[in-house]
C-alpha cells in the first residue's frame, strides 16, 4: 500500500487531511512561470508589461484572474489570447525547466505513512496538473485533487471544502500548506488551519499577516514539524506544583 493510501490514524495528530499547494510548494516552477508569462504577453505586445514582482506575487490565482487583475476591462478576447500563447510556450519550453524541490517527495511520502490523507489544490487546469503529477511520478500518493476546471481559484474555499467533503474530513481536521496568501486565506474562509512555506512566491512578512500556525523553509521541514506537534498534543500534561 502506497503511503498516500494508509488510513488516517489517531497518530496523525490534529489533522486527518494534508492538502498540498503544488507551484512553489512542491514543485520549483516560479521562476519558469514568471518567464513564460513575460514571453507570453511580449508576444502579444498589447498592454506594458507588469514587473517580475507584480507577476510572482500573484501567483496562486490562476491565469486569468491575475492577468484580470493586472489589465481589468482586456476583455474575453485577450484572455484567450493570452492563454494560449501561454499554453504554447510553456509545452514548448518551460515545463522542462520544472522539478520537485529536493525532499518533496520524501517530504510527502513521510506525511502519508504519518496516518495522514492526502490531497492537492491548486491553480493549475486539470490538464496542466494532471500531465505534471504523471511527470514527477508523485500522483499515486494523492487522494484527490483539485484545480482551477473544478472550483473557483483561491482564496475561494472551495476546492479546500470540495476536498474536505470528498475524503470526508471535517475542514478543522485538513491542514493546508503552501507558499502564498491565496493558500493561506482559502483555509482560513474554510475554517482550516494553514502553515506557510518560503519556497515559492510570497515572503515570511506576507505570509504572517495570513494567520498560517507556523511558516517553514519549505515542505521538507514538515513531517518533522507535524511529529513535533502531535508528540506535544498527546504529551501529558505536566502536575501543577504542590
Amino acid at each position: 500500500m502506497s503511503p498516500g493510501n494508509v488510513p488516517a490514524s489517531a497518530g496523525a495528530g490534529p489533522f486527518r487531511l494534508v492538502v498540498f499547494d503544488w507551484d512553489g510548494t512542491l514543485v520549483d516552477s516560479i521562476p519558469a512561470i514568471v518567464e513564460c508569462t513575460l514571453a507570453a504577453l511580449s508576444r502579444i505586445d498589447r498592454y506594458p508589461l507588469p514587473s517580475v514582482e507584480e507577476i510572482r506575487g500573484a501567483i496562486g490565482m490562476g491565469l486569468r484572474d491575475s492577468m484580470e487583475q493586472f489589465f481589468p476591462g482586456s476583455g474575453d478576447g485577450f484572455l484567450a489570447e493570452l492563454t494560449e500563447a501561454y499554453r504554447e510556450l510553456w509545452l514548448g519550453t518551460y515545463r522542462e525547466r520544472v522539478a520537485l524541490f529536493p525532499g518533496a517527495r520524501t517530504a510527502v511520502e513521510a506525511v502519508g505513512a504519518a496516518g495522514h490523507l492526502l490531497a492537492v489544490a491548486t491553480a493549475k487546469s486539470r490538464r496542466g496538473l494532471d500531465r505534471e503529477l504523471a511527470a514527477t511520478g508523485i500522483g499515486p500518493l494523492f487522494r484527490a485533487t483539485r484545480t482551477v476546471d473544478e472550483a473557483p481559484p483561491k482564496p475561494h474555499p472551495e476546492m479546500l471544502l470540495s476536498l474536505c467533503a470528498e475524503l470526508a474530513v471535517p475542514p478543522a481536521a485538513a491542514l493546508m500548506v503552501g507558499d502564498t496568501t491565496f493558500d493561506l486565506d482559502m483555509a482560513r474562509a474554510a475554517g482550516a488551519p494553514a502553515v506557510g512555506v518560503l519556497s515559492g512566491s510570497h515572503a515570511r512578512e506576507r505570509l504572517a499577516g495570513s494567520g498560517p500556525l507556523a511558516i517553514l523553509g519549505g515542505v521538507a521541514e514538515l513531517p518533522g514539524w507535524l511529529a513535533a506537534r502531535a508528540a506535544g498534543a498527546a504529551a501529558p500534561a505536566t502536575p501543577a506544583a504542590g
